[in-house]
C-alpha cells in the first residue's frame, strides 16, 4: 500500500470519526452545537478566503465555535511566519480533540506555539490582542438576541480597524423553525435574523452561498470600518466660508 493510499484513507476515518462525534453531541445539546454535520470543505473554504486574501502576512487570527476543527484545519497551512492563531471552543470534548490537532498536525511541527486553543467563550476571551480576521462558527439562530447582540459587538471590539469577520447561517431554518418550533421560538428566531441584518447592512463587504454543505449556508463578510481621518480644524474653517 502506497504513502497516498495510507494518509488517504487515515483522513476519510478521521472524518467519519469526527462526524460521529459531532453527531453525538448534537444530540447531546444542539442548542450550543447548532448544526447535525460539521462545517463542510467548501464552507471551510468560503469562511477562511480573507486569510488567503492576505497570503504571506503576518495575521492575528481568531476562530470562535470550532468544534471538531474543520474549519481549524483549513486555517493551519494558511498561517505564515509571525501568524498566530486563537481558537475558543466552550465544548469540552471538541476542546480537547482541538487541543490533539494543534499537538499534532504536520504543518505545526516545531511551532505549536502559532496554535492556542480557549475552553472558553469568545465573550469572556482576552488575549490582550486584537485579530485582523475572525472566523465564527456559533450557532445565531439558536441565541436570544441580547446573547447574538453581546457577541457580534465584541467581534467588532476584538477586530483591528479594517479587519474581517466571516460568519454563516443555514438556509431555509427559517421556513423550518415556522413548522417546527414554538411562537415564542419563532418571535427570537425573527429578532435574531433581523439584528444580524443590521450588522450586514451596516458592515457586510461579501456574501456568497455554499450550497455544498448540509445544510447549504450563506456565508457573510463583515468588515470593521478604518477610522475617518480628522479634518484640522483650519481647513474645516475655510471650507464653512
Amino acid at each position: 500500500m502506497d504513502d497516498w493510499t495510507t494518509s488517504h484513507d487515515r483522513v476519510i476515518a478521521q472524518r467519519q470519526a469526527e462526524g460521529w462525534m459531532f453527531l453525538l453531541e448534537a444530540a447531546r445539546d444542539l442548542r450550543t452545537t447548532g448544526a447535525i454535520a460539521p462545517s463542510s470543505t467548501a464552507l471551510a473554504r468560503a469562511l477562511t478566503d480573507p486569510v488567503r486574501a492576505r497570503a504571506g502576512q503576518a495575521l492575528n487570527i481568531l476562530e470562535a465555535g470550532a468544534g471538531t476543527g474543520p474549519v481549524t484545519r483549513a486555517l493551519i497551512p494558511q498561517l505564515s511566519a509571525g501568524s498566530h492563531l486563537d481558537v475558543a471552543e466552550t465544548n469540552p470534548r471538541f476542546a480537547a480533540r482541538l487541543h490533539h490537532l494543534a499537538a499534532t498536525h504536520p504543518q505545526l511541527a516545531g511551532r505549536t506555539q502559532q496554535v492556542c486553543i480557549h475552553p472558553q467563550r469568545v465573550e469572556e476571551l482576552d488575549t490582550g490582542r486584537r485579530f485582523d480576521v475572525i472566523v465564527s462558527g456559533l450557532p445565531f439562530a439558536n441565541f436570544t438576541p441580547r446573547q447574538a447582540q453581546t457577541i457580534m459587538d465584541r467581534y467588532l471590539e476584538l477586530l483591528h480597524p479594517g479587519g474581517t469577520l466571516t460568519y454563516f447561517a443555514y438556509l431555509g431554518t427559517r421556513h423550518a423553525r415556522s413548522l417546527l418550533a414554538s411562537r415564542a421560538q419563532a418571535r427570537r428566531h425573527r429578532a435574531v435574523e433581523e439584528l444580524m441584518a443590521d450588522y450586514q447592512r451596516r458592515y457586510a463587504t461579501g456574501c456568497w452561498t455554499v450550497w455544498g454543505n448540509l445544510p447549504p449556508a450563506r456565508v457573510w463578510q463583515l468588515t470593521r470600518p478604518a477610522p475617518t481621518a480628522a479634518r484640522p480644524a483650519h481647513a474645516a474653517a475655510g471650507s464653512s466660508r
